[in-house]
């Protein structure tokens, strides 16, 4: 048995896959029990890596890093490729607000941390260790300690503050989330409420009586109004029309417009009168409407087409149909001349059978396309994310620059290249499954590759006179803030739990209480509330950390 246990006690290639794979299988496992309903999903991987640590299973650090590294970048690379759709939605709408709530966390933390010097003793640098530490945010750390070095003084102590804090710093998140959930959650809090409308359509059927369009054209019509509208149909003495720009309108003729909610009483001033009818059911056929017009879903997976407007297509002139809507994700998008499209579309096109054929090919629609993720551009967004994370930023006042790191760089690219990618013709897409399972191994690698780091010393400082005492005050600036904070912006400012959740895994700078957040809770508005605030929330305990040192360590 000399080869099993060589593997390992001896750092190599195959010792190192195995060991990190062990622990990710035995956590991932484990993860899944319940207890009292609840589970901790991939966060088990970390404690399982700490148990490994301690008992003394060991990786090469170089390797220990890489795999630290690619995990975590991975994991927050993909999760701001997923969320960058529709992130800039939700900062036109509740971004400044969610980014006040993660400052809040961040603030209430700090003068918290700072008003328990003088009752504990310890000393402001070893304090903001423990800040940096019950935030889960190595970066600030980073900065403490250099700040440190300039000043002149030891930041050992600092970093092993950190390390002794961090391991419950992650759990002190999931414990809030939990307090909250068991105490003040109620259960219409738990239905997930979209930071914005996922469906920017609306359909209505209207009846041409205003003599003002009468025979206009609809290139016409659509210059009488700044509003954006798309005729799909027309019924006219029994007759069914597709549309094209220069069709003329006729008094009495049947519209079947596809535009927004905002937006249906305009129409009826518009148009004249509106049909009571709900044309917005999910169990409609649209096929069975007309007999002569076919409504078919296409996709997108021409490469040529990505980033291209729709308008510059010319399909109502070249193929006689019309694109009504386009399904982005889980968005439903009203197909206006100026919307880009991206790869991996789904557009409604209505038309006649024959030219419904040929927009189909002039699509794509090779959904076996689709199933082969783009991994080539997933790996140069993390160049690009990492690059970013290593540009140095420097303020005034401030003797050393700061970065965004590999979390912050590598999370702003995800969602740069996730929203504004097709502008640039960079294909972004990947199929959702795919998708999960990057985000959820890249989590789960740094999961096991930060146990393994903090399970080595972690008993062994505990049981230290200080170590007890750090533990405890790690746990409450992590707790503290974060349930004073969650609690009132749950029920102030009428946001769903999922949101508050994201807010305080961001503001918090914590991928494991988010995974476990994902794992409990439906939708995606903690992923998107925490993409909104992680950068900005991170950027700020980097400053705040430095400010701290520099000017009141003297």
């Amino acid at each position: 048995m000399n080869w099993l246990q060589s593997l390992f006690s001896t750092h190599s290639a195959t010792g190192s896959v195995i060991i990190i794979s062990l622990i990710i299988a035995v956590g991932m496992g484990l993860g899944k029990m319940k207890v009292r309903g609840v589970s901790l999903g991939v966060a088990f991987v970390f404690f399982i890596g700490i148990l490994a640590g301690h008992i003394g299973l060991s990786v090469d650090p170089t390797v220990l890093d890489y795999a630290e590294t690619f995990g975590l970048s991975m994991f927050v690379y993909c999760l701001g490729l997923h969320v960058g759709p529709n992130i800039f939605g939700s900062l036109r709408h509740e971004g400044m607000a969610l980014n006040l709530w993660s400052l809040c966390i961040v603030v209430v933390g700090t003068v918290f941390a700072l008003a328990l010097v003088p009752f504990t003793g310890i000393s402001l640098p070893d304090m903001v260790g423990l800040l940096c530490g019950a935030t889960t945010n190595t970066p600030a750390l980073g900065a403490a300690t250099q700040a440190l070095d300039i000043l002149g003084k030891p930041s050992d102590s600092v970093a092993l503050a950190t390390a002794v804090t961090y391991p419950l710093g992650v759990v002190g998140v999931i414990l809030a989330m939990m307090f909250i959930r068991k105490c003040f959650v109620k259960p219409c809090d738990l239905e997930s409420k979209p930071l914005t409308d996922d469906d920017h359509t609306y359909i209505a059927q209207f009846i041409a009586m205003n003599p003002a369009i009468a025979d206009k054209s609809i290139v016409q019509i659509a210059e009488m109004t700044h509003l954006k509208f798309i005729i799909s149909r027309i019924w006219r003495n029994g007759q069914v029309i597709v549309p094209v720009a220069n069709t003329v309108i006729k008094m009495g003729d049947s519209l079947l417009v596809v535009t927004s909610k905002e937006d249906e009483d305009t129409m009826v001033v518009l148009f004249g009168k509106q049909v009571e009818k709900d044309w917005n059911g999910e169990q409609i056929d649209w096929n069975a409407i007309d007999s002569n017009v076919e409504s078919r879903v296409c996709v997108v997976t021409r490469r040529a087409l990505n980033g291209r407007h729709l308008g510059q297509l010319q399909l109502r002139h070249t193929y006689g149909v019309n694109v009504s809507r386009v399904l982005r994700g889980d968005i439903k998008l009203l197909a206006s001349d100026d919307l880009r499209l991206q790869y991996g579309d789904r557009v409604t096109v209505v038309g006649r059978h024959d030219a419904v054929d040929n927009a189909e090919h002039f699509f794509g629609n090779s959904v076996k396309t689709l199933e082969k993720p783009n991994i080539g551009s997933i790996f140069l967004g993390i160049v690009l994310g990492l690059l970013l994370g290593a540009i140095p930023v420097n303020l005034p006042g401030m003797e050393s620059p700061i970065r965004l790191g590999i979390a912050g760089g590598p999370i702003i690219m995800g969602i740069i290249v996730g929203a504004l990618g097709p502008r640039m013709h960079f294909i972004s897409y990947t199929t959702r499954s795919a998708s999960l399972m990057l985000r959820s191994l890249g989590l789960a690698l740094y999961l096991a590759c930060l146990g393994l780091v903090a399970g080595k010393d972690f008993f062994a400082t505990v049981v230290r006179p200080e170590g007890l005492l750090w533990v405890g005050i790690g746990l409450l600036i992590t707790v503290v803030p974060t349930i004073v904070v969650g609690v009132i912006a749950l029920h102030k400012h009428k946001y769903d739990f999922g949101t508050v959740c994201g807010i305080m895994c961001g503001s918090m700078a914590n991928p494991m209480a988010l995974g476990y957040a994902n794992d409990t809770l439906k939708g995606d508005t903690a992923s998107i509330s925490y993409a909104s605030v992680y950068p900005m929330g991170m950027f700020v305990r980097v400053v705040i950390a430095q400010l701290l040192i520099m000017f009141l360590a003297n």
